[in-house]
């Protein structure tokens, strides 16, 4: 497969993951304000956007209009969701003859009507236009698994899609670990319900989405998904150690998640939710070296976690 092809393809999967995992944040995130109207403000606007690697204004208060403006609307930014998703049509244009007609009227569509949605926004709300970028989201990845062949192509794409879950999922729990708004923002709240029962305890959600070895959006099951996509894109017949710059994070961290003993989990969040930024980072870096040379890794900003 041609290297602008696999790229392409890897940032359509991160992007579209992106725009629908950035509108579960900002659904949680103002859930979270609703539930605590004495909350100040702009301390919560400041520590959602330096969750999500994006430079506050310091000359005055912020809003969650201006959260909206900078995380929502922006067109121009790849790191908000109308940005995103115009990168990921943007590449999508580039590959139409790699992807089905469907997935890129999916795409075209969802682009046009950006504008529209904004519109209805500003008079009925925010989640008129959060629900609508998590709708699209969902039938994009239904076209993909529906009309894409499993060949290298299906590869990158999921690899992309999988690898910003993880770090998405890891953004989402940094912000909230005790009511079912995160795992509703995560689809989870069901699936929760069906395995845990009706306690929403702070730990089990966490267990949940962090280790959960049969929900699609838990951490542990997109680094394995993102594992085996590797493994599938370079077969190996190595009889010791793992040389693959991608993998060997990837599995490393899945390891050590796999294993953790969970009562030290709650304790231990923010190392967890640290490193597995940084390992998708990492996997970025190296799957752009080996895969894309020509072409720069994009990154969230830095983030520093453990905070309030």
């Amino acid at each position: 497969m041609l290297s602008r092809i696999a790229e392409s393809l890897f940032w359509i999967g991160r992007y579209v993951e992106r725009a629908d995992d950035t509108a579960r944040i900002l659904d949680a995130f103002l859930s979270r304000l609703l539930e605590d109207p004495w909350a100040d403000e702009d301390a919560a606007c400041r520590s959602l956007m330096a969750i999500l690697g994006v430079a506050a204004p310091q000359e005055r208060r912020l809003t969650t209009g201006d959260v909206l403006e900078l995380l929502a609307f922006d067109a121009e930014d790849p790191s908000a969701i109308s940005g995103a998703l115009v990168a990921a049509r943007d590449n999508a244009r580039g590959v139409r003859e790699t992807i089905s007609s469907e997935m890129w009227e999916c795409l075209n569509v969802t682009w046009h009507t950006l504008a529209s949605r904004r519109v209805a926004a500003e008079r009925l709300g925010p989640i008129v236009f959060l629900s609508y970028v998590r709708e699209r989201a969902a039938v994009l990845a239904g076209l993909a698994e529906s009309t894409m062949s499993r060949d290298d192509g299906w590869r990158f794409l999921v690899l992309g899609r999988s690898l910003e879950r993880v770090d998405m999922t890891a953004r989402l729990l940094s912000i909230q670990t005790n009511t079912r708004t995160v795992l509703r923002s995560c689809g989870a709240d069901e699936a929760f319900l069906r395995t845990h029962g009706g306690t929403f305890d702070p730990q089990r959600v966490t267990e949940f989405l962090l280790l959960d070895r049969l929900f699609p959006r838990s951490a542990l099951h997109a680094l394995g998904t993102a594992e085996q996509c590797l493994i599938d894109l370079a077969p190996t017949t190595e009889r010791a150690g793992v040389t693959d710059a991608a993998r060997r994070p990837i599995g490393q961290i899945r390891t050590r998640l796999e294993y953790a003993d969970t009562a030290l989990l709650l304790a231990e969040l923010p190392q967890h939710l640290r490193a597995l930024q940084q390992t998708c980072a990492t996997a970025s870096a190296a799957i752009t070296a080996r895969y894309f040379p020509q072409s720069t890794p994009v990154t969230w900003g830095t983030v520093a976690w453990g905070g309030s």
